[in-house]
């Protein structure tokens, strides 16, 4: 029996616990800005719809509940401005990481097919490649690094894990066509859409970019960060329905079902704004505080416009900063967990308390 994870890179969070280990020993104890998982309690609505659905002793479906597919169309035709979304745009998944990394294997890529990312992003996209035994391949530009001939798969990332850049509508319509043009299914990675700061992500589901067609595109979205539903595994994606079709046909046979209570607590989350609105507040506040610190303290921000990070340098290597940070109690993520292009950069999530953030603050006095 071969063993598969010969073919995956070394899971990058072990090489961070000497680290941990350090920021751990400070006096006050450490602040974790290194992972971005929700600290925030979920909103009551949440979980009271959870705790009602909690006698569920049949089954879920793949597919999930009218009142789910209901939620998912009505949502993304709100907040996305996705025209004529029926109940075959969409499908809910368990948690969008195990979505990236299983879905180049359950479209039937394998030796031969290239699957696309951002030179910088969220490392699953290359494990997702090679589970299936397919080629991952960076870009800056898709349209002019790519060979579009060996490409089946494109990952777009906006906002961007990890430097939460921002792609505009002019450059999605672009990439979009030149896909299109060479059939090329994309596959944009939206679950930051929601915390915009600087800037006003747009999907690719939007009439501008996508022409009213969903064809060939599919967008992936997550309750994670906007609810603090991390713990739930609660997410979707939505785009064209050939491709959804041939997923719920092969998630069928897997058995790849939402938890009967999440969708309920899914339906719950997607059709109340105010709980939304209130954690960006949250969110907003701590960036401001620790870039400010940061800035302070002789960090330069780049990009940053939107997601739960801050893209930061001292122009040093990576493990440098990390090493620095560590003393003071503070862990971050190195730059390098995100491809070569990160080496001199660091992650920095601000999803911590307001208490450990003021601390961090304090220490980058």
């Amino acid at each position: 029996m071969s063993a598969v994870s010969s073919r995956l890179p070394v899971f990058p969070w072990d090489k961070l616990e000497p680290y941990k280990k350090t920021a751990l020993a400070h006096p006050d104890g450490i602040v974790d800005l290194s992972v971005g998982t929700p600290v925030d309690p979920v909103p009551a609505l949440i979980q009271k719809a959870l705790v009602a659905a909690a006698d569920s002793p049949g089954y879920p479906t793949v597919w999930g509940t009218k009142e789910l597919r209901d939620a998912l169309t009505g949502w993304c035709g709100r907040r996305l401005g996705a025209a004529g979304m029926a109940h075959e745009n969409v499908l809910p998944v368990v948690g969008s990481k195990e979505l990236v990394a299983w879905l180049p294997t359950q479209l039937g890529l394998g030796p031969g097919d290239q699957v696309a990312h951002p030179r910088l992003a969220y490392p699953t996209y290359e494990v997702g490649a090679r589970l299936c035994g397919a080629e991952p391949v960076v870009y800056d530009d898709p349209t002019t690094d790519l060979d579009p001939a060996a490409v089946k798969l494109l990952w777009l990332n906006s906002p961007s894990n990890p430097t939460g850049r921002v792609l505009g509508k002019d450059e999605l319509t672009r990439i979009v066509a030149w896909a299109r043009e060479h059939g090329i299914l994309v596959l944009s990675d939206e679950c930051y859409l929601e915390l915009g700061w600087e800037a006003d992500p747009v999907s690719v589901l939007h009439p501008d970019v996508c022409g009213g067609s969903y064809e060939g595109l599919v967008a992936v979205h997550s309750l994670s960060k906007r609810s603090n539903l991390a713990g739930y595994r609660a997410a979707f994606v939505a785009g064209d329905a050939a491709v959804l079709g041939e997923l719920l046909k092969i998630r069928k046979h897997g058995g790849m079902m939402t938890a009967a209570p999440v969708q309920a607590a899914t339906v719950a989350a997607l059709g109340d704004d105010a709980h939304v609105l209130e954690q960006r507040e949250r969110y907003a506040a701590r960036r401001t505080a620790l870039r400010t610190a940061l800035e302070a303290h002789g960090f330069r921000i780049e990009h940053s416009e939107a997601s739960l990070y801050l893209w930061a340098t001292r122009d040093e290597p990576c493990w440098e900063t990390v090493a620095y940070l560590a003393e003071k109690g503070v862990l971050v993520a190195p730059g390098d967990f995100y491809g070569e292009a990160g080496e001199r950069f660091v992650r920095v999530a601000f999803t911590a308390t307001d208490e450990r953030v003021r601390a961090a603050v304090e220490r980058l006095r």
